[in-house]
């Protein structure tokens, strides 16, 4: 994530084979489960796991991760990993070949080549391995960017690595391959950023994956039920599906998810068919056989070969023994909170708008309680058990009395995040507080006491005022608790369409459990 004091910079107009297959064992059937369920099958499918392959998998070197620093004894130390994945229009595999005409043609992709990174998830797994939770980012979710100010997220990829390989040439570089290189890791880095930035998490572990790699792994796990609520005949994509449940095979896999003209809510919609997609992807393998069929397997691992690539510092296999007892319905598919699908960006572009703010408090909220436990202050008495609270019945007013933009709306995403109702964030009056603290009707209420130790013990000051379950929190110039950082200010860009109101629109939850797959538009 950019560091808080940053040198500010001058922003930029954007830039114009496996030999064999072996069985595997119980513990590696385990892991195989495990990291399948995670990441394999979300876009990937690591099926090397199951040859005992892991150097013929590309790797990403130079990037700037939390895997190395942010992990600590095999835990990561905000309390879980998240790992970005991406999925790229590269009509190149990962180890740089170009693809045949054939297989262009089969991924119904045109001839033009682009860097847009149109899949963007963050998969988020609590240090107990218990369950995972895969966030979807909408590609046209509308972001400021460190160096080229307000773009869609799928553009930031190449906007970097355009902007580098200018560089390289100015420099004297003229090697292809090494240019092509270089300047790939300067988008993945940039795209890194831009995500840590929205979401306020700090990045651990990074995958790619191509259009042809997402062909493959349909096809090597003998294709994928869908079901649609309505029959579809879109030719942009290559969408001509009846109504109802069906097995897709992998071009025809790819335009059902790639599909999003034609669909009510356009990019929200596409996602939801990714997610309904992976999770029957997982659902299938998981119960149908799949990691005991050396043939399925092998066809897995040289799908991986070809498509995936990986930062070069994840030990995957330990990774995977993490999760050994990960099961599909505990794997959730999601998407970020957006505030408008039919936004309007800085040259009049269709956006989708988003508020970081209410971004990062849901992903705080995604790691379901698995923070590090607090240690005991100074003095504190560590064996004094807290009071019962329940959050999500108090309604918190954040009132921001120091002067700094964004502190406000920083406290109460942490508070967001810990389960309370967030009710208002906004100003003090001037002149009424000269310190921070908290405003309940009682000074001894469970929820005041949780807030002010949770925001740095914070005094508690009593207004009879007050109904039993409304607090204020007046963090002040002396506030050093706890805040989001939010990425920009104004937290968000590009302007809210008809349909936005400034409140987060939600999408549906989809697990990867179930008898058969969800139906979608």
């Amino acid at each position: 994530m950019t560091e808080k004091y940053r040198p500010v910079r001058d922003i930029q107009a954007a830039p114009a084979a496996l030999q064999s297959t072996k069985q595997a064992g119980p513990l590696a059937v385990r892991s195989i489960v495990a990291f399948l369920s995670v990441l394999v099958l979300l876009v990937s499918g690591l099926g090397y796991f199951a040859v005992g392959s892991i150097g013929d998998v590309a790797n990403a070197g130079n990037l700037t991760l939390g895997g190395g620093e942010g992990v600590k004894d095999g835990e990561a130390t905000d309390g879980a990993t998240d790992i970005l994945l991406v999925g790229s229009d590269s009509r190149s595999d990962a180890q740089g070949n170009r693809l045949s005409d054939d297989e262009i043609a089969m991924l119904r992709a045109g001839d033009e080549e682009n860097d847009n990174t149109d899949t963007i998830m963050v998969i988020r797994v609590p240090n107990d391995g218990s369950s995972a939770t895969a966030v979807s980012i909408p590609r046209d979710a509308y972001i400021s960017d460190d160096d080229y100010g307000n773009m869609k997220i799928n553009g930031v990829y190449g906007a970097h690595k355009d902007a580098r390989q200018a560089e390289l040439v100015e420099q004297g570089f003229t090697n292809d391959a090494e240019l092509e290189s270089r300047s790939k890791e300067s988008g993945r880095e940039g795209l890194i950023d831009a995500v840590s930035d929205l979401t306020g998490i700090t990045v651990d572990h990074y995958a790619e994956i191509g259009l042809l790699g997402f062909v493959l792994l349909t096809d090597a796990v003998g294709g994928v039920d869908v079901c649609l609520n309505n029959a579809v005949n879109e030719p942009l994509s290559g969408a001509d599906f009846s109504a109802g449940r069906q097995t897709l095979g992998g071009s025809d896999a790819l335009s059902f998810v790639r599909q999003r003209h034609g669909l009510p809510r356009g990019d929200l919609d596409r996602i939801v068919r990714q997610q309904a997609f992976m999770a029957s992807l997982v659902n299938q393998v998981l119960s149908s056989g799949t990691l005991t069929n050396p043939a399925k397997l092998s066809a897995l691992a040289d799908a991986v070969m070809r498509s995936v690539i990986i930062d070069e510092g994840w030990d995957v296999m330990g990774f995977a023994t993490q999760l050994q007892n990960l099961a599909g319905g505990n794997v959730i598919f999601t998407t970020i909170p957006v505030t408008s699908i039919d936004g309007v960006g800085d040259y009049g572009e269709s956006v989708v708008t988003v508020d970081p703010v209410q971004v990062q408090a849901f992903f705080e909220d995604a790691l379901g309680g698995q923070e590090p436990e607090p240690q005991d202050s100074p003095g504190g008495d560590g064996d004094q058990p807290a009071p019962e609270t329940n959050n999500a019945d108090t309604m918190v007013h954040v009132l921001n009395g120091s002067g700094t933009a964004g502190l406000a709306s920083g406290v109460a995403a942490h508070l967001e995040g810990l389960g309370f109702t967030i009710e208002e964030t906004g100003n003090a009056i001037e002149g009424l507080y000269f310190e921070s603290q908290v405003l309940a009707s009682d000074t001894t209420d469970p929820q005041a006491i949780t807030i002010a130790e949770e925001l740095g013990g914070l005094p508690i000051m009593q207004n009879d005022s007050l109904d039993s379950d409304t607090i204020i929190v007046i963090p002040h110039i002396d506030y050093a608790g706890p805040s989001v950082e939010v990425a920009a200010n104004p937290s968000s860009v590009g302007q809210p369409g008809a349909d936005g109101s400034g409140d987060p629109i939600l999408s549906p939850e989809i697990d990867a459990g179930g008898d058969g797959p969800r139906c979608v538009n």
